[in-house]
């Protein structure tokens, strides 16, 4: 059985966050892996939403920012294209203190917002877990609505 030890959400305003890192380049490479940096093509969009997806898995963990660098934090791309998180250093620390075995992670984007959710597990079996497909519907309508009340 397993039981769930947190679950993160974050919502990153795409614009603003391109805007940053066109001012401050030098901000990609301490935000994100080499392998993060060539999956989001330049695409501003796609950085915004790793970039949720760090920040939601920190507050799984209940942690602030700054408790782990965020390129500790991967967000990489299985085959089916489901997203999926690699912790590195001081970030898996911080996941083996709380216990967290497992990871399900769910990324989206419009042209205006980017939000990812993150959930951690003690333990996981594939038949407990809400399938990527639900997780992704679920945060496309929030989003919709999110753009419908701006």
């Amino acid at each position: 059985m397993s039981d769930v030890v947190g679950v993160g959400i974050d919502l990153v305003d795409v614009e603003r966050f391109g805007a940053t890192i066109i001012r401050r380049p030098s901000l990609v490479n301490r935000l994100f892996t080499p392998q993060e940096i060539r999956d989001a093509a330049g695409r501003p969009e796609r950085l915004a939403a790793r970039f949720a997806a760090k920040e939601a898995t920190l507050k799984v963990m209940g942690c602030g920012i700054g408790a782990a660098p965020f390129s500790a934090i991967e967000v990489e791309r299985g085959e089916s294209g489901a997203p999926s998180l690699l912790l590195h250093g001081r970030a898996a620390e911080l996941a083996r203190e709380r216990s967290i075995t497992q990871w399900q992670l769910s990324l989206t984007h419009t042209h205006r917002t980017a939000a990812a959710v993150a959930l951690g597990f003690t333990a996981r079996s594939d038949s407990e877990l809400v399938s990527p497909q639900t997780m992704n519907d679920a945060l496309g309508q929030v989003l919709r609505e999110l753009d419908h009340g701006n």
